[in-house]
């Protein structure tokens, strides 16, 4: 039987992913530091939910051990360098060296669309600057023999998304709509799209050494997304909010405010700095037609789940038999 090690598989790609293994009667090990994050997984079969700080690497090790293949879907969006630096620089140099040690050397790593492994010092945020570096660690262990393949997705939208849900919210209760960089062009793909991906990565070999752009069928502007969250709503009586640009300064100063904001902030500064450039296809890499994969489009999947009864966001339902909890 083939066994998975799913880093991040508690987040909302993971469950994605570790729905379409259990569906292939593959084992699925998902470390986790909080049990109760992964109570949504324990009705998957073949789903062993460990309790586990990946980021500790005698323990990361003791985790591949065993395994045919990790994933890696632990990323961040906002903080300091610092925890970018953590989170997407020094796991996967752990990670490589756990499976180097291991002779677990098949690894899928979902990286970001914009990463350059090549110049991540071009890059114009921490985000994408750390996302590079990442890869850069991990295409380095190739020559020790790891087996690589990349996946850099757009930003990704589904049932749980924390994107298009966040705007469809803010139009239920605000009367207008002030926006930073609302012409930033993006090229959005659903969730079930990328999870699709990772599995294929795993059942083919021809992927490895390879990378790969997710993008969707779609290119939108981020003002037209927030329009498209409004109208599957009904904001406004279906038309979306009125959409209130900001200027470059006034939407740092508003990202600053947010960043001061308890929990997890809406919008950072280093969010802004992403958006300076595309967050679309460049072209130069296969994407998920080379997977055999038709990307599915918003205006097809948008409003089947913003458009819902209940709040935007709610959880799709996991069916399935119970999973096991291995204490630590």
């Amino acid at each position: 039987m083939t066994k998975i090690l799913l880093l991040g598989g508690t987040g909302f790609v993971g469950r994605h992913v570790c729905e379409k293994l259990a569906r292939l009667q593959w084992r699925v090990t998902v470390p986790t530091r909080r049990g109760a994050t992964a109570q949504h997984l324990q009705v998957l079969p073949l789903v062993d939910v460990v309790q586990a700080d990946v980021h500790d690497e005698a323990t990361l090790t003791r985790l591949v051990a065993g395994h045919d293949a990790v994933v890696n879907l632990v990323a961040i969006l906002h903080g300091k360098q610092a925890d970018f630096d953590r989170t997407h620089v020094e796991l996967p140099a752990k990670l490589a060296r756990a499976c180097l040690a291991t002779s677990v050397k098949r690894v899928v790593h979902v990286s970001a669309l914009g990463a350059d492994p090549q110049h991540p010092e071009a890059a114009p945020s921490m985000y994408l600057r750390s996302k590079s570096q990442g890869e850069a660690v991990l295409q380095r262990a190739t020559s020790e023999g790891l087996q690589l393949s990349v996946l850099r997705p757009s930003v990704i939208f589904g049932a749980e998304d924390k994107f298009l849900n966040l705007f469809a919210r803010l139009q239920r209760v605000f009367v207008v709509m002030p926006l930073a960089g609302g012409s930033a062009r993006f090229q959005p793909v659903w969730v079930e799209d990328v999870a699709q991906a990772i599995v294929r990565c795993l059942q083919d070999r021809a992927t490895i050494g390879q990378t790969y752009e997710l993008c969707g069928p779609d290119v939108r502007t981020l003002k037209q997304l927030v329009q498209l969250a409004g109208r599957a709503v009904g904001a406004n009586h279906g038309r979306g909010l009125p959409i209130i640009p900001l200027p470059q300064v006034l939407g740092r100063l508003q990202a600053w405010l947010l960043e001061l904001a308890p929990g997890q902030p809406l919008m950072s500064r280093d969010n802004l700095d992403s958006m300076r450039i595309d967050n679309v296809a460049s072209g130069q890499w296969p994407g998920l037609s080379a997977l055999g994969i038709t990307p599915g489009a918003l205006a097809a999947i948008v409003p089947t789940y913003l458009g819902r009864q209940g709040a935007p966001g709610s959880s799709t339902r996991l069916v399935g038999m119970r999973g096991k909890f291995i204490p630590p």
